[in-house]
């Protein structure tokens, strides 16, 4: 299985439970599962990480060319799939502020619907079915196409993450 990881996962890891300069374990253990091909960033989610944002400590990690050739999904987005996300994910006619509001999410989205029986996508959203249009949630439109979905705790869980992970193993 393939964990295509939102910006906000990272964001949030670094900002609240996991920040860069207290848990590097965590962050070194994120590197090790790119580079064995078990997480990736798409290019969408890492360009919110590293455009116009400011310079902090997760923006020169991931900047760092060892972390962004180990996370950084290699492939280019199917604009079809894309397209198909946002006319039944979020709704026919999406309007230029809608789509602003909307963000890469359909992105992210279209990578999972590439190969939907080997790729889950991780988000800290949470669902909120009732939402409609820009307001919908990557949970709810993950389902909508089939798109295997969880929490980042889940993917840690999964994958194992412990800060002693690394014990025993030679860190690429």
């Amino acid at each position: 299985m393939l964990y295509l990881l939102d910006a906000n996962v990272l964001i949030t890891a670094h900002n609240t439970y996991y920040p860069i300069h207290v848990v590097p374990e965590f962050w070194d253990w994120l590197i090790y599962k790119a580079s064995n091909n078990q997480i990736k960033v798409p290019l969408e989610m890492f360009e919110e990480i590293t455009t116009g944002a400011k310079k902090d400590d997760l923006k020169t990690w991931i900047e760092k060319p060892d972390t962004k050739k180990a996370l950084l999904l290699n492939e280019e987005v199917d604009r079809v799939l894309v397209s198909q996300v946002f006319d039944k994910g979020y709704g026919p006619d999406v309007t230029e502020t809608e789509a602003e509001q909307i963000g890469r999410d359909p992105f992210l989205i279209a990578y999972g619907l590439a190969d939907v029986k080997n790729r889950c996508v991780v988000t800290v959203e949470v669902s909120a079915l009732g939402k409609k249009r820009e307001k919908r949630k990557i949970p709810d439109v993950c389902t909508d196409f089939s798109v295997q979905s969880c929490n980042p705790f889940v993917l840690y869980h999964l994958l194992e993450f412990s800060t002693r992970w690394h014990l025993g193993l030679t860190l690429p």
